[in-house]
């Protein structure tokens, strides 16, 4: 089973766009795929109840209160963090993970705070000794404002440079609403955005097997 967390402390990064999309991905590549959600808010099962039949299947959890972990069978597990983690928190969903996913928006806050978060990271004891990998993933990125140059060269400075970086899209809240992602939709558009995914599905398939 690959299991992947998808955290941030700071809310409103994308973490749930990151979680369902990821989750969507790997069911429509034919994975056995479940998807966790440690929010209260459950957002990620509430896409998950709007989701179609027709759509590739993906089983939900609620973690928001207590960790279930899945079926053996399970194939690929992807866990929406909450914001506003803490210690004992963090270092419980990360004992859950192979890796984590750590979406930041192109603005001073979430720079500022996605940086005090990997430290967080970085003093638990299977990142710090590199057994874990944490990918930083540019979100909502607007082209031709030179957003994604800047967030490479502030985290790639700390030594954790973009994973990939996401364009910023009407087309993902729009599926959303319906309980589908890119991996779900045909069109030039949708298939145009996919190709902003593939390095982050390629990275964690290689964390993975590094793990």
């Amino acid at each position: 089973m690959l299991r992947i967390l998808v955290a941030n402390a700071k809310g409103g990064c994308g973490k749930t766009t990151i979680a369902t999309q990821l989750a969507a991905a790997f069911a429509a590549a034919g994975h056995l795929t479940v998807l966790a959600d440690a929010d209260r808010q459950r957002s990620s099962l509430g896409w998950l109840a709007r989701r179609p039949l027709r759509a590739a299947a993906i089983t939900g959890l609620d973690w928001s209160k207590e960790i279930e972990m899945p079926a053996r069978r399970t194939e690929r597990l992807v866990v929406d963090a909450a914001p506003a983690l803490r210690g004992k928190r963090i270092a419980e969903l990360v004992k859950t993970a192979d890796l984590v996913v750590l979406p930041v928006l192109p603005s001073t806050f979430d720079e500022i705070a996605t940086r005090r978060f990997l430290d967080r990271l970085a003093a638990i004891g299977s990142i710090a000794k590199g057994r874990k990998s944490v990918g930083v993933v540019g979100n909502r990125i607007r082209a031709g404002t030179g957003a994604a140059e800047h967030l490479e060269k502030v985290f790639g400075d700390i030594g954790h440079p973009l994973v990939t970086w996401l364009r910023d899209s009407r087309l993902y809240p729009s599926a959303a609403a319906d309980g589908l992602s890119l991996f779900d939709i045909r069109g030039k558009w949708a298939r145009e955005l996919r190709r902003d995914w593939q390095p982050l599905i390629d990275y964690v398939e290689h964390a993975a097997r590094d793990n």
